[in-house]
């Protein structure tokens, strides 16, 4: 076990240092792929929950078709306006696409009503996930770590949580209420103060872990039609 996943430590820190496109680094990773070294790298990226429930290895030829995909979708996904746009891998060691939204420009401050002001960039990432109907979708809620006011710190803890849910269940019934079908929405999940992206101590990290973060993944039609060479 350690030697795969020193591997696939290698793997990963051999594709930002050679700064590969989606394409380039489908096919690596294709290459030494399988659902164990997938899991490993999906993981260490932090999205190993992220990824269709498939069985074997994939070869490289599919993952370079699916990364071929995905760098069309990333291109889309950016021209949304207030998104941050990542290329990710999904827990296949498939490549993904990671759209976040700081929870300030979607809601206003312990609310999960979205404001008027976010809803352009909604609907515009909106059109992106209707163009892409066989990439699946997983919608995730994050707090900072501040305290409710009157309420103890495991309340507090508790609050934040449910609030992170509500926020990502507000940003599914807005994609879906613009024609985006529910069945690509594949979990809606609320994870409160868990895993920080910046430095809860500040005012700035704390700005950067209120967010809702949209992952945008192969679906099993997508990885089909990529071993079947109809994937465009």
């Amino acid at each position: 076990m350690k030697k795969i996943k020193a591997l696939a430590l290698a793997l990963c820190l051999g594709i930002i240092m050679v700064g590969c496109n989606n394409t380039q680094k489908g096919a690596t990773i294709g290459t030494a792929g399988g659902a164990v070294l997938g899991a490993i790298i999906g993981k260490i990226a932090g999205n190993a929950g992220v990824g269709a429930a498939i069985g074997g290895a994939v070869g490289a030829g599919t993952g370079a078709i699916i990364g071929n995909r995905m760098d069309k979708v990333k291109k889309q996904a950016e021209a949304v306006q207030n998104a941050q746009v990542q290329q990710v891998t999904d827990a296949n060691g498939l490549q993904a696409v990671k759209v976040t939204f700081d929870s300030g420009i979607l809601f206003p401050t312990s609310s999960s009503t979205l404001q008027a002001s976010a809803q352009s960039s909604l609907i515009q990432f909106a059109n992106v996930l209707k163009q892409n109907t066989d990439a699946d979708v997983a919608i995730q809620g994050y707090t900072d770590n501040d305290p409710w006011k009157g309420s103890t710190a495991e309340q507090s803890v508790q609050k934040n949580l449910n609030l992170s849910q509500q926020r990502a269940q507000s940003v599914s019934t807005f994609l879906i209420g613009q024609g985006v079908s529910g069945t690509q929405i594949k979990s809606v999940q609320g994870f409160g103060e868990q895993n920080p992206v910046a430095d809860n101590s500040t005012a700035a990290g704390k700005a950067q872990n209120r967010r809702v973060e949209i992952y945008l993944y192969a679906s099993q039609a997508m990885i089909n039609a990529a071993n079947n060479g109809t994937l465009k």
